[in-house]
Protein backbone atom coordinates (compact mmCIF):
# COMPACT_ATOMS: atom_id res chain seq x y z
CA UNK A 1 0.00 0.00 0.00
CA UNK A 2 1.51 3.12 -0.85
CA UNK A 3 1.68 6.39 1.67
CA UNK A 4 -1.10 8.69 0.89
CA UNK A 5 1.22 11.92 1.30
CA UNK A 6 3.76 10.15 -1.15
CA UNK A 7 0.61 9.61 -3.65
CA UNK A 8 -0.10 13.57 -3.24
CA UNK A 9 3.45 14.29 -3.53
CA UNK A 10 4.52 12.41 -6.38
CA UNK A 11 1.73 12.24 -8.49
CA UNK A 12 3.62 11.84 -11.75
CA UNK A 13 6.08 9.20 -10.64
CA UNK A 14 2.83 7.63 -9.79
CA UNK A 15 0.63 7.82 -13.44
CA UNK A 16 4.40 6.88 -14.37
CA UNK A 17 4.09 3.78 -12.51
CA UNK A 18 0.63 2.94 -13.85
CA UNK A 19 1.55 3.62 -17.08
CA UNK A 20 4.63 1.09 -17.04
CA UNK A 21 2.34 -1.46 -15.59
CA UNK A 22 -0.32 -0.38 -18.57
CA UNK A 23 -2.78 0.08 -15.54
CA UNK A 24 -5.78 3.00 -15.61
CA UNK A 25 -6.93 4.04 -12.28
CA UNK A 26 -9.06 7.43 -11.97
CA UNK A 27 -6.67 9.09 -9.74
CA UNK A 28 -8.35 12.71 -9.73
CA UNK A 29 -11.32 11.53 -7.56
CA UNK A 30 -8.45 10.01 -5.29
CA UNK A 31 -7.09 13.81 -4.57
CA UNK A 32 -10.56 15.27 -4.44
CA UNK A 33 -11.34 12.56 -1.72
CA UNK A 34 -7.81 12.79 -0.13
CA UNK A 35 -8.41 16.95 -0.03
CA UNK A 36 -11.91 16.40 1.49
CA UNK A 37 -10.22 14.60 4.01
CA UNK A 38 -8.03 16.86 4.96
CA UNK A 39 -10.06 19.37 5.43
CA UNK A 40 -12.54 17.55 7.64
CA UNK A 41 -9.57 16.49 9.76
CA UNK A 42 -8.83 20.15 9.98
CA UNK A 43 -12.18 20.73 11.38
CA UNK A 44 -12.43 18.03 13.63
CA UNK A 45 -9.15 18.82 15.20
CA UNK A 46 -10.21 22.81 15.72
CA UNK A 47 -13.65 21.36 16.93
CA UNK A 48 -11.82 18.81 19.48
CA UNK A 49 -9.47 21.79 20.46
CA UNK A 50 -12.46 24.31 21.36
CA UNK A 51 -14.59 21.04 23.45
CA UNK A 52 -11.04 20.92 25.43
CA UNK A 53 -11.52 24.56 26.42
CA UNK A 54 -15.14 24.32 26.82
CA UNK A 55 -14.85 21.31 29.33
CA UNK A 56 -12.26 23.57 30.77
CA UNK A 57 -14.06 26.41 31.21
CA UNK A 58 -17.16 24.42 32.59
CA UNK A 59 -14.80 23.34 35.05
CA UNK A 60 -14.11 26.58 36.37
CA UNK A 61 -17.57 27.77 36.18
CA UNK A 62 -18.87 24.81 38.34
CA UNK A 63 -15.87 24.81 41.15
CA UNK A 64 -16.64 28.84 41.51
CA UNK A 65 -20.34 28.02 41.62
CA UNK A 66 -21.63 29.81 38.79
CA UNK A 67 -24.11 28.79 35.70
CA UNK A 68 -22.37 27.06 33.80
CA UNK A 69 -25.64 25.66 31.76
CA UNK A 70 -25.00 28.34 28.67
CA UNK A 71 -21.18 26.87 28.28
CA UNK A 72 -23.09 23.02 28.24
CA UNK A 73 -25.34 23.15 25.73
CA UNK A 74 -22.63 25.20 23.80
CA UNK A 75 -20.57 22.05 24.28
CA UNK A 76 -23.21 19.97 23.15
CA UNK A 77 -23.61 21.26 19.73
CA UNK A 78 -19.50 21.33 19.40
CA UNK A 79 -20.33 17.45 20.04
CA UNK A 80 -23.11 16.70 17.69
CA UNK A 81 -20.43 18.79 15.22
CA UNK A 82 -17.81 16.31 16.09
CA UNK A 83 -20.29 13.39 15.89
CA UNK A 84 -21.17 13.98 12.27
CA UNK A 85 -18.02 14.91 11.21
CA UNK A 86 -16.60 11.51 12.13
CA UNK A 87 -19.33 9.95 10.20
CA UNK A 88 -18.24 12.08 7.25
CA UNK A 89 -14.59 11.31 7.95
CA UNK A 90 -15.05 7.29 7.81
CA UNK A 91 -17.14 7.30 5.02
CA UNK A 92 -14.22 9.44 3.07
CA UNK A 93 -11.45 6.98 4.10
CA UNK A 94 -14.00 3.85 3.17
CA UNK A 95 -13.82 5.82 -0.23
CA UNK A 96 -10.17 6.16 -0.29
CA UNK A 97 -9.34 2.55 0.67
CA UNK A 98 -11.42 1.18 -1.96
CA UNK A 99 -8.61 3.19 -4.35
CA UNK A 100 -5.44 3.51 -2.47
CA UNK A 101 -5.58 -0.41 -1.91
CA UNK A 102 -5.97 -1.16 -5.63
CA UNK A 103 -3.11 1.01 -6.64
CA UNK A 104 -0.05 -1.42 -7.11
CA UNK A 105 3.42 -1.19 -6.18
CA UNK A 106 6.00 1.23 -7.63
CA UNK A 107 8.34 -0.36 -10.38
CA UNK A 108 12.28 -0.39 -9.10
CA UNK A 109 13.62 1.50 -12.10
CA UNK A 110 16.33 -1.43 -12.59
CA UNK A 111 13.46 -3.80 -14.34
CA UNK A 112 12.70 -3.25 -18.10
CA UNK A 113 9.73 -0.95 -19.02
CA UNK A 114 6.99 -3.16 -21.35
CA UNK A 115 4.96 -6.73 -21.32
CA UNK A 116 6.19 -9.76 -20.83
CA UNK A 117 8.23 -10.49 -24.37
CA UNK A 118 10.82 -7.43 -22.47
CA UNK A 119 11.46 -9.88 -19.63
CA UNK A 120 15.38 -10.21 -18.94
CA UNK A 121 17.21 -13.14 -18.88
CA UNK A 122 19.93 -12.69 -16.73
CA UNK A 123 21.62 -15.93 -16.39
CA UNK A 124 21.19 -19.35 -17.06
CA UNK A 125 22.76 -22.62 -15.01
CA UNK A 126 23.06 -26.23 -16.51
CA UNK A 127 22.47 -27.40 -19.97
CA UNK A 128 19.15 -29.29 -21.17
CA UNK A 129 19.14 -32.81 -21.58
CA UNK A 130 19.90 -34.39 -25.20
CA UNK A 131 18.19 -37.83 -24.76
CA UNK A 132 19.11 -40.41 -27.26
CA UNK A 133 15.61 -41.65 -27.56
CA UNK A 134 12.02 -39.53 -28.32
CA UNK A 135 11.20 -38.19 -24.63
CA UNK A 136 7.60 -38.83 -22.94
CA UNK A 137 6.04 -36.40 -21.35
CA UNK A 138 5.39 -36.27 -17.54
CA UNK A 139 2.02 -37.41 -18.02
CA UNK A 140 2.68 -40.81 -19.96
CA UNK A 141 5.61 -41.50 -17.65
CA UNK A 142 3.08 -40.67 -14.84
CA UNK A 143 0.73 -42.98 -16.07
CA UNK A 144 2.93 -45.84 -17.13
CA UNK A 145 4.70 -46.16 -13.37
CA UNK A 146 1.12 -45.48 -11.96
CA UNK A 147 2.41 -42.66 -9.49
CA UNK A 148 0.19 -40.09 -10.74
CA UNK A 149 -3.79 -40.24 -11.33
CA UNK A 150 -5.34 -37.05 -12.76
CA UNK A 151 -8.08 -39.40 -13.72
CA UNK A 152 -8.99 -40.42 -10.12
CA UNK A 153 -8.04 -36.50 -8.94
CA UNK A 154 -10.87 -35.27 -11.09
CA UNK A 155 -13.57 -37.47 -9.84
CA UNK A 156 -12.37 -36.95 -6.40
CA UNK A 157 -12.25 -32.98 -6.30
CA UNK A 158 -12.62 -31.73 -9.89
CA UNK A 159 -10.23 -31.13 -12.94
CA UNK A 160 -6.59 -29.84 -12.44
CA UNK A 161 -6.25 -31.16 -9.08
CA UNK A 162 -3.88 -34.16 -8.57
CA UNK A 163 -3.17 -37.71 -6.73
CA UNK A 164 0.02 -38.66 -5.89
CA UNK A 165 0.14 -42.74 -5.36
CA UNK A 166 3.16 -44.60 -3.96
CA UNK A 167 6.69 -43.59 -5.16
CA UNK A 168 4.71 -40.41 -6.64
CA UNK A 169 3.43 -39.49 -2.99
CA UNK A 170 6.98 -39.78 -1.57
CA UNK A 171 9.13 -38.20 -4.32
CA UNK A 172 6.76 -35.11 -3.40
CA UNK A 173 7.62 -35.62 0.15
CA UNK A 174 10.86 -35.95 -0.27
CA UNK A 175 11.09 -33.01 -2.06
CA UNK A 176 9.34 -31.01 0.61
CA UNK A 177 12.00 -32.54 3.10
CA UNK A 178 14.68 -31.85 1.50
CA UNK A 179 14.02 -27.90 0.39
CA UNK A 180 13.06 -27.14 4.15
CA UNK A 181 16.34 -29.15 5.64
CA UNK A 182 18.21 -27.13 2.56
CA UNK A 183 16.60 -23.79 3.76
CA UNK A 184 17.31 -24.33 7.73
CA UNK A 185 20.38 -26.14 7.81
CA UNK A 186 22.40 -24.14 5.31
CA UNK A 187 20.52 -20.70 4.07
CA UNK A 188 19.58 -19.67 7.82
CA UNK A 189 16.27 -19.77 8.22
CA UNK A 190 13.33 -21.21 10.44
CA UNK A 191 10.98 -23.26 9.70
CA UNK A 192 6.99 -22.22 10.42
CA UNK A 193 4.43 -24.75 9.78
CA UNK A 194 1.19 -22.22 9.52
CA UNK A 195 -2.33 -21.85 9.11
CA UNK A 196 -3.69 -23.09 5.66
CA UNK A 197 -6.86 -20.76 5.72
CA UNK A 198 -6.37 -17.23 6.70
CA UNK A 199 -8.86 -13.74 7.67
CA UNK A 200 -9.80 -11.13 4.73
CA UNK A 201 -6.88 -8.87 7.06
CA UNK A 202 -4.22 -10.93 6.26
CA UNK A 203 -5.18 -11.50 2.38
CA UNK A 204 -5.21 -7.77 2.21
CA UNK A 205 -2.51 -7.04 3.92
CA UNK A 206 -0.15 -9.03 1.69
CA UNK A 207 -1.79 -7.40 -1.24
CA UNK A 208 -4.43 -10.71 -2.78
CA UNK A 209 -7.18 -8.74 -1.58
CA UNK A 210 -9.35 -6.67 -3.25
CA UNK A 211 -7.27 -7.07 -6.21
CA UNK A 212 -7.19 -11.28 -6.83
CA UNK A 213 -10.16 -12.20 -4.74
CA UNK A 214 -11.69 -13.97 -7.97
CA UNK A 215 -8.70 -16.02 -8.39
CA UNK A 216 -8.65 -16.89 -4.00
CA UNK A 217 -10.97 -19.62 -2.54
CA UNK A 218 -13.22 -18.47 -0.12
CA UNK A 219 -15.34 -19.94 2.72
CA UNK A 220 -17.96 -17.80 2.14
CA UNK A 221 -20.26 -18.53 6.27
CA UNK A 222 -16.80 -17.66 7.79
CA UNK A 223 -15.18 -15.37 5.56
CA UNK A 224 -11.96 -17.77 5.64
CA UNK A 225 -9.69 -17.76 2.54
CA UNK A 226 -7.74 -20.86 1.71
CA UNK A 227 -4.13 -19.70 1.15
CA UNK A 228 -2.71 -19.18 -2.42
CA UNK A 229 0.69 -19.15 -0.54
CA UNK A 230 2.68 -19.33 2.67
CA UNK A 231 3.59 -16.14 2.11
CA UNK A 232 0.41 -14.44 3.82
CA UNK A 233 0.31 -16.29 6.62
CA UNK A 234 3.94 -16.13 7.50
CA UNK A 235 4.19 -12.23 6.39
CA UNK A 236 1.19 -11.64 8.69
CA UNK A 237 3.11 -13.24 11.75
CA UNK A 238 4.17 -9.42 12.60
CA UNK A 239 0.79 -7.75 11.75
CA UNK A 240 0.49 -5.22 13.93
CA UNK A 241 3.84 -5.63 15.64
CA UNK A 242 6.84 -3.34 16.42
CA UNK A 243 9.91 -5.19 16.01
CA UNK A 244 13.19 -4.11 17.67
CA UNK A 245 16.10 -3.29 14.55
CA UNK A 246 18.25 -5.99 16.64
CA UNK A 247 16.05 -8.64 15.43
CA UNK A 248 16.19 -8.30 11.88
CA UNK A 249 16.73 -9.66 9.49
CA UNK A 250 14.65 -12.35 9.79
CA UNK A 251 14.18 -15.35 7.94
CA UNK A 252 11.61 -17.69 7.96
CA UNK A 253 10.78 -20.78 6.12
CA UNK A 254 7.55 -22.32 5.52
CA UNK A 255 5.78 -25.58 3.61
CA UNK A 256 2.47 -25.53 2.71
CA UNK A 257 -0.07 -26.57 0.20
CA UNK A 258 -1.68 -23.30 -1.88
CA UNK A 259 -4.88 -23.33 -3.58
CA UNK A 260 -5.72 -20.70 -6.41
CA UNK A 261 -9.18 -21.00 -8.66
CA UNK A 262 -6.60 -19.96 -11.96
CA UNK A 263 -9.65 -17.95 -12.69
CA UNK A 264 -7.77 -16.10 -15.48
CA UNK A 265 -6.25 -19.28 -16.86
CA UNK A 266 -8.69 -19.75 -19.46
CA UNK A 267 -6.54 -20.75 -23.34
CA UNK A 268 -3.33 -21.16 -20.98
CA UNK A 269 -1.54 -24.88 -20.97
CA UNK A 270 -3.35 -26.56 -18.34
CA UNK A 271 -2.20 -30.18 -19.15
CA UNK A 272 -1.46 -32.38 -16.46
CA UNK A 273 0.64 -30.81 -13.39
CA UNK A 274 1.45 -27.65 -15.83
CA UNK A 275 -1.53 -25.37 -14.23
CA UNK A 276 -3.50 -26.74 -10.88
CA UNK A 277 -5.57 -25.67 -8.69
CA UNK A 278 -3.69 -27.28 -5.73
CA UNK A 279 0.13 -27.48 -5.24
CA UNK A 280 2.91 -27.95 -2.72
CA UNK A 281 4.93 -25.34 -1.94
CA UNK A 282 8.06 -24.34 -0.02
CA UNK A 283 8.41 -20.75 0.88
CA UNK A 284 10.77 -18.15 1.98
CA UNK A 285 9.96 -14.74 3.54
CA UNK A 286 12.35 -12.64 4.84
CA UNK A 287 11.69 -9.26 6.94
CA UNK A 288 14.48 -6.59 6.75
CA UNK A 289 15.93 -3.15 7.01
CA UNK A 290 14.85 -0.92 4.14
CA UNK A 291 18.54 -0.40 3.33
CA UNK A 292 19.83 -4.25 3.16
CA UNK A 293 16.51 -5.59 1.05
CA UNK A 294 18.10 -5.78 -2.90
CA UNK A 295 21.03 -7.28 -1.20
CA UNK A 296 18.63 -9.87 0.54
CA UNK A 297 16.83 -10.35 -2.86
CA UNK A 298 19.97 -11.53 -4.52
CA UNK A 299 20.59 -13.62 -1.97
CA UNK A 300 16.76 -14.99 -2.23
CA UNK A 301 17.31 -15.88 -5.54
CA UNK A 302 20.86 -17.85 -4.52
CA UNK A 303 18.52 -19.47 -2.31
CA UNK A 304 16.31 -20.66 -4.65
CA UNK A 305 18.69 -21.37 -7.17
CA UNK A 306 20.55 -23.46 -4.88
CA UNK A 307 17.57 -26.16 -4.99
CA UNK A 308 17.30 -26.20 -8.61
CA UNK A 309 21.16 -26.96 -8.93
CA UNK A 310 21.20 -29.43 -5.95
CA UNK A 311 18.31 -31.05 -8.31
CA UNK A 312 20.70 -30.94 -11.43
CA UNK A 313 17.37 -28.96 -13.19
CA UNK A 314 18.60 -26.60 -15.63
CA UNK A 315 17.46 -23.22 -15.07
CA UNK A 316 17.34 -19.61 -15.58
CA UNK A 317 16.84 -16.57 -14.31
CA UNK A 318 14.22 -14.07 -15.85
CA UNK A 319 13.94 -10.26 -14.55
CA UNK A 320 10.64 -9.70 -15.27
CA UNK A 321 9.04 -6.63 -16.97
CA UNK A 322 6.59 -3.77 -15.32
CA UNK A 323 3.87 -5.56 -17.12
CA UNK A 324 4.30 -8.87 -15.86
CA UNK A 325 5.71 -7.79 -12.59
CA UNK A 326 2.89 -8.35 -9.63
CA UNK A 327 0.29 -6.04 -7.92
CA UNK A 328 2.72 -6.01 -4.63
CA UNK A 329 6.12 -6.39 -6.10
CA UNK A 330 8.35 -3.60 -6.96
CA UNK A 331 10.85 -5.99 -8.30
CA UNK A 332 10.97 -9.65 -9.23
CA UNK A 333 13.27 -12.70 -10.98
CA UNK A 334 11.26 -15.81 -11.71
CA UNK A 335 13.45 -18.82 -11.80
CA UNK A 336 12.56 -21.40 -15.01
CA UNK A 337 13.13 -24.65 -14.99
CA UNK A 338 13.88 -26.40 -18.04
CA UNK A 339 11.16 -30.01 -19.11
CA UNK A 340 12.60 -32.04 -21.91
CA UNK A 341 9.37 -33.56 -22.26
CA UNK A 342 7.29 -30.78 -22.76
CA UNK A 343 10.31 -28.60 -24.35
CA UNK A 344 9.45 -25.82 -22.01
CA UNK A 345 10.63 -23.54 -19.69
CA UNK A 346 8.59 -23.76 -15.97
CA UNK A 347 8.11 -20.98 -13.94
CA UNK A 348 9.27 -22.75 -10.09
CA UNK A 349 9.70 -19.94 -8.36
CA UNK A 350 9.43 -16.06 -8.30
CA UNK A 351 11.61 -13.94 -5.56
CA UNK A 352 9.96 -10.84 -4.87
CA UNK A 353 10.90 -7.25 -3.07
CA UNK A 354 7.62 -5.75 -2.04
CA UNK A 355 9.92 -2.79 -0.37
CA UNK A 356 7.53 -1.42 2.21
CA UNK A 357 4.27 -1.81 0.17
CA UNK A 358 3.03 -5.44 2.29
CA UNK A 359 4.70 -3.62 5.61
CA UNK A 360 2.04 -0.74 5.11
CA UNK A 361 -0.70 -2.80 4.31
CA UNK A 362 -0.01 -5.32 7.51
CA UNK A 363 1.34 -2.50 9.85
CA UNK A 364 4.70 -3.98 10.48
CA UNK A 365 7.19 -1.79 11.59
CA UNK A 366 11.08 -1.91 13.39
CA UNK A 367 12.17 0.40 15.90
CA UNK A 368 15.58 1.93 15.11
CA UNK A 369 18.50 0.95 17.94
CA UNK A 370 20.12 4.14 17.98
CA UNK A 371 17.50 6.83 17.48
CA UNK A 372 14.22 4.58 19.13
CA UNK A 373 12.32 5.68 15.62
CA UNK A 374 9.62 3.81 14.34
CA UNK A 375 9.55 3.04 10.16
CA UNK A 376 8.01 0.39 8.08
CA UNK A 377 10.47 -2.62 7.47
CA UNK A 378 10.76 -3.93 4.27
CA UNK A 379 9.34 -7.79 3.12
CA UNK A 380 10.54 -10.18 0.51
CA UNK A 381 9.31 -13.84 -0.25
CA UNK A 382 10.36 -16.41 -2.95
CA UNK A 383 9.07 -19.77 -4.17
CA UNK A 384 11.89 -22.33 -2.46
CA UNK A 385 10.60 -23.87 -4.73
CA UNK A 386 6.94 -24.22 -5.87
CA UNK A 387 6.55 -28.49 -6.38
CA UNK A 388 4.25 -29.18 -9.31
CA UNK A 389 6.43 -27.50 -12.07
CA UNK A 390 9.75 -29.33 -10.61
CA UNK A 391 7.76 -32.64 -10.35
CA UNK A 392 7.44 -32.10 -14.39
CA UNK A 393 11.22 -31.25 -14.73
CA UNK A 394 12.15 -34.30 -12.67
CA UNK A 395 10.51 -36.50 -14.34
CA UNK A 396 11.21 -35.64 -17.98
CA UNK A 397 14.82 -34.88 -17.21
CA UNK A 398 15.51 -38.10 -15.48
CA UNK A 399 13.42 -40.20 -17.77
CA UNK A 400 15.19 -43.19 -19.26
CA UNK A 401 14.91 -44.97 -22.41
CA UNK A 402 12.63 -47.86 -20.36
CA UNK A 403 10.54 -45.26 -19.19
CA UNK A 404 11.82 -45.12 -15.37
CA UNK A 405 13.02 -42.35 -13.78
CA UNK A 406 17.06 -41.97 -11.86
CA UNK A 407 16.12 -40.35 -8.66
CA UNK A 408 18.48 -37.00 -7.95
CA UNK A 409 20.83 -37.74 -5.71
CA UNK A 410 20.52 -35.28 -3.15
CA UNK A 411 16.98 -36.86 -2.95
CA UNK A 412 18.02 -40.63 -2.43
CA UNK A 413 17.77 -40.47 1.38
CA UNK A 414 14.70 -39.78 1.66
CA UNK A 415 13.37 -42.35 -0.40
CA UNK A 416 15.59 -44.94 1.38
CA UNK A 417 18.29 -44.68 -0.94
CA UNK A 418 16.19 -45.71 -3.92
CA UNK A 419 17.87 -44.75 -7.38
CA UNK A 420 15.24 -44.97 -9.62
CA UNK A 421 11.55 -44.90 -9.79
CA UNK A 422 10.20 -47.87 -10.41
Amino acid sequence: MLDLKFIRENQDLLKKSLSDRGLTLDLDNLFKSDEKRRKVLSELEALRQEKNLANDEITALLKAKVDAKPKIASMKEISLKIGKLEVDLKEIEVELDKVTLNIPNIPHDSIPRGDATCNKIVRTWGEPPKLNFKPKTHIELAQKLDIIDLGRATKITGTNFILYKGLGAKLERALINFMLDLHTKKHGYTEIFPPFLVNRASMTGTGQLPKLEEDMYRLKDDDLFLIPTAEVPVTNIFRDETLDEDKLPIYYVAYSACFRREAGSYGKDTKGLTRVHQFDKVEMVKFVRPETSYDELEKLVGNAEAVLQALGLPYRVVMLATKDLSFSASKCYDLEAYAVGVDKWLEVSSCSNFENFQARRANIKFRRKETKKTEFLHTLNGSGVAMARTVIAILENYQQEDGSILIPEVLRPYLDGRERIP
